[in-house]
């Protein structure tokens, strides 16, 4: 019973905790120290936020209301796609927790991707094959991806801010230097990206079974590298990149 309305106080100022501080009990007072690490845990990442969201505050002053966060992931497997993802938050979004996705474990991130898709005014996805990748290069293919995944918004956004790149687009935009982890647009859209592909890269692997895509997402780790050994290359491996192509 204490735990659980424990859960629900928000401050250490709540009368409830107050009165719970007068109890000697060792179990009372344990919960008490666990309510007041979960609520500085709360606090900092609260500041984390307000401190990520320094650059879309920015674009609010001046104007602009749909600030669109840009990334992409899987610019250096060996195989899949490179995907991009524009996310637009609402100017009172509140989302904890917010990080390059690269920071993140796989369970944080399916979380926070929920929790983006639920308060985004809009989400796009850009895909670019591995075919692409290899007709223009892999920097030119993530920027088409970025394109794409703005193109794809269903809200056509007013301030772009981009993670490391500009875009070739009439859209008033910023180039974010680690973009990712200082953005919690950027931060949103590294993490839908993120998530998007490693689901794709999951079903590839029940397609190609030989190369652990559902482990390695098409990086070149040393079941991936055993698989092309042995089975060869498939549709969806780079042929432009080493050492895709000395098995053509």
């Amino acid at each position: 019973m204490i735990k659980s309305r424990l859960l629900e106080v928000e401050s250490i100022e709540d009368p409830y905790v107050t009165q719970l501080q007068a109890d000697e009990r060792k179990g009372v007072q344990k919960l008490l120290l666990q309510l007041e690490k979960r609520l500085a845990k709360e606090q900092a990442l609260k500041k984390q936020f307000y401190s990520m969201q320094s650059f879309e505050r920015s674009c609010y002053k001046n104007g602009h209301h749909l600030v669109a966060g840009i990334d992409e992931v899987g610019r250096g497997p060996l195989a899949g796609p490179v995907v991009a993802a524009a996310v637009i938050l609402p100017e009172d979004s509140v989302i904890l927790g917010l990080n390059d996705s690269k920071q993140l474990s796989e369970k944080k991130r399916l979380a926070l991707a929920d929790e983006i898709r639920e308060q985004a005014v809009a989400v796009g996805i850009g895909e670019i094959s591995a075919e692409k990748i290899d007709q223009v290069n892999i920097y030119q293919a993530s920027k088409l991806a970025m394109t794409e995944a703005v193109e794809n918004l269903t809200m056509a956004p007013d301030h772009l801010l981009i993670d490391a790149m500009s875009l070739d687009l009439s859209i008033p935009q910023e180039k974010i230097i680690k973009g990712d982890a200082r953005s919690v647009s950027i931060a949103a859209a590294s993490i839908i990206a993120k998530v998007y592909r490693d689901h794709l890269m999951k079903e590839y692997h029940n397609q190609y079974p030989y190369y652990a895509f559902d482990r390695n997402a098409g990086y070149g780790t040393q079941a991936h590298l055993t698989g092309l050994a042995e089975h060869g290359i498939t549709s969806i491996h780079r042929k432009s990149y080493a050492p895709i192509k000395k098995y053509l």
